[in-house]
């Protein structure tokens, strides 16, 4: 499988996948600002309103109960704080005959690598394929944090160059068979692909522009007929492009993105404004905090 920048893909000869339908989050309990490994957790260690975060998540969840997903719970474990963004510690998939895996992490940050082992639990008991990195290989793994899978099309977005190493792609793609299509990140402050790139359905994407280098931007343009731009400041302090379309139809998304959401309005999607500043003092939203999978 290709997996250079300049690699292009013709979706209508990729497998067609089903959009997941189950939505699993992680219960905020022992959430907090405890540390500093991203740039937007600095001057928020201690800052964090618990109360007001369990109404947050709550919401999220209620949310998606609402548009008629199963939703699943894992309970978050004292001593890991940042394991409420269950978007990170792996990456679950469903190959064209309907086998279900699941790539394990490997988190850059050590204080994030205990996280890994509930999940690998949860998706055990689930009957899901588990799959560790090799250990004789390195490179770290921040799932789905960094790895979008193209909704509907068995074509993976790779994002790489702060908490993901591009030659874990490369080992996905020679191995389990992935198509990939890397992205080079370019802005701390969106450390994460999730941060700068929100498939909305097949065709459309969000996107902050500046995340991203010009080969980069030419891939998604090239891959998506409709690109949708969030402007700077929504994309930075409200984490507007850490959005998610479960269903191609409705947008979750930080409440105050304005100009993002008339955007998105005038795209045809129903949007749904939520609040999660609490957890936007650790550098994750809406996307951050839940983890699709089949």
């Amino acid at each position: 499988m290709p997996t250079s920048p300049s690699a292009s893909y013709d979706l209508a000869s990729l497998p067609v996948i089903p959009l997941p339908g189950r939505v699993l989050l992680t219960s905020p309990e022992h959430f907090r600002v405890a540390y500093v490994i991203n740039p937007h957790m600095e001057g928020n260690i201690g800052e964090v309103d618990h109360d007001r975060a369990q109404v947050q998540w709550s919401a999220l969840r209620d949310t998606y109960e609402r548009l008629g997903i199963e939703v699943s719970v894992i309970e978050g474990a004292q001593g890991l704080p940042d394991m409420v963004f269950c978007a990170n510690q792996t990456l679950p998939y469903r190959t064209p005959g309907g086998e279900r895996g699941v790539v394990l992490s490997r988190m850059y940050a050590h204080q994030r690598k205990p996280e890994v082992a509930h999940y690998a639990a949860f998706f055990e008991g689930e009957g899901y394929k588990v799959q560790a990195l090799d250990t004789d290989l390195p490179g770290d793994f921040e799932g789905m944090g960094d790895a979008l899978w193209h909704p509907g099309r068995y074509l993976l977005w790779g994002g790489y160059g702060y908490r993901t190493d591009r030659g874990v792609y490369e080992r996905f793609a020679d191995k389990l068979g992935f198509p990939v299509l890397p992205l080079r990140l370019t802005d701390p402050e969106f450390y994460h692909l999730d941060t700068c790139l929100c498939p909305l359905d097949e065709m459309t994407a969000l996107i902050y522009p500046g995340a991203f280098d010009d080969e980069g931007l030419d891939l998604i343009r090239t891959h998506f007929e409709r690109v949708i731009e969030a402007p700077e400041d929504e994309a930075r302090s409200l984490f507007a492009c850490n959005a998610h379309s479960p269903d191609g139809q409705h947008v979750l998304i930080q409440r105050g993105c304005t100009e993002t959401n008339e955007k998105l309005r005038e795209a045809g999607y129903e949007v749904i404004e939520l609040d999660t500043d609490e957890f936007l003092k650790s550098g994750g939203s809406v996307f951050c905090m839940k983890l699709m999978f089949w």
